[in-house]
């Protein structure tokens, strides 16, 4: 896939807010004190979307562009993508195949069970899943829609920092987790210039930053992890490590105690239910990771994380 040029973007990222302006209210952006973290700290909930994640911003621009033509679109996904897929095409009454991992959440495929889709498990991780999906969409004529490197999905998870930008006028620091790189990339590409981005992986799962530090698409080992939405590796086509490495953006890596602890903070603290794939960039805060010389807002991907796990991690 050719990288398209600003124009192109800014163009696409124009399209999907009024895509995703048409289904979704803004999400809010909240001030908090964060212990050990000097810098002033904001959280943009994307937790309270209604599937439970941003992912449904991207899955709106790229169902839209596909919905005229009436093709089926087919998806992997590790849940959170899936669900952003499965309420795009019933809102919009498209056809959708979601393939998932059989070691996805349980409460996220629980809640596919919901949509009127055709839901496959297949593969023991998301590479398996990936592999699948991109399989049955070529042999069925329809259109694959990546998670994290389709250009209309990209283009929909920056309409995330349009909002963050029409409520905070200031410099600041956004901080991103990462798994294949969508949110982020959206994110560098509709920041306003006033803005740095900051990126944050598992240190399970390190797809992203290997690629940047190798210069080409490389092959990682992924660990298990509580932020299982962003554990695998990422596809040859990937955008993320040539468009981050393009705007000087760093990518940082939370290891698993300190993303379990994040989660538990949030829970306790501040009464925000979040998935380990939220949780990294607060991870990283409280390791002391990260500048705080800018205001800093950390956004809150999902919630989708089962009640007896967010329960044995607050009564442990």
């Amino acid at each position: 896939m050719t990288t398209p040029g600003s124009t192109e973007w800014d163009r696409r990222i124009a399209d999907a807010a009024v895509v995703v302006g048409g289904h979704l209210a803004p999400t809010p952006l909240v001030p908090i004190t964060l212990d050990g973290f000097a810098a002033p700290t904001y959280l943009k909930l994307e937790t309270l979307q209604p599937t439970g994640s941003f992912k449904v911003r991207g899955a709106l621009a790229a169902v839209a562009a596909s919905a005229a033509d009436g093709r089926r679109v087919v998806t992997a996904s590790a849940g959170n993508h899936g669900l952003g897929i499965a309420y795009a095409a019933t809102r919009m009454g498209a056809r959708a195949t979601v393939v998932v991992p059989q070691t996805a959440s349980p409460a996220k495929v629980e809640a596919l069970r919901r949509f009127d889709i055709d839901l496959r498990l297949i593969g023991d991780g998301y590479d398996g899943a990936e592999s699948a999906a991109q399989k049955i969409a070529y042999e069925d004529g329809a259109r694959y829609i990546s998670a994290y490197t389709d250009p209309d999905v990209i283009a929909g998870q920056a309409t995330v920092v349009r909002e963050i930008a029409d409520a905070l006028p200031g410099p600041a620091q956004i901080v991103v987790p990462v798994g294949g790189g969508g949110l982020v990339s959206g994110t560098v590409l509709g920041v306003p210039d006033r803005y740095r981005v900051l990126g944050v992986e598992s240190a399970a799962s390190l797809a992203v930053s290997a690629s940047m530090a190798a210069g080409r698409i490389v092959q990682v080992p992924v660990g298990s992890t509580i932020a299982d939405g962003l554990a695998g590796n990422i596809a040859p086509d990937t955008l993320a490590p040539s468009i981050l490495t393009a705007a000087g953006v760093d990518v940082i890596a939370a290891d698993e105690l300190a993303i379990e602890r994040a989660v538990t903070a949030l829970a306790i603290d501040h009464g925000i239910v979040c998935e380990g794939s939220g949780a990294v960039g607060i991870a990283a805060a409280m390791n002391a990771l990260m500048p705080t010389d800018l205001p800093t807002v950390f956004v809150i991907t999902g919630r989708n994380i089962t009640g007896p796990r967010l329960a044995a991690l607050l009564v442990p």
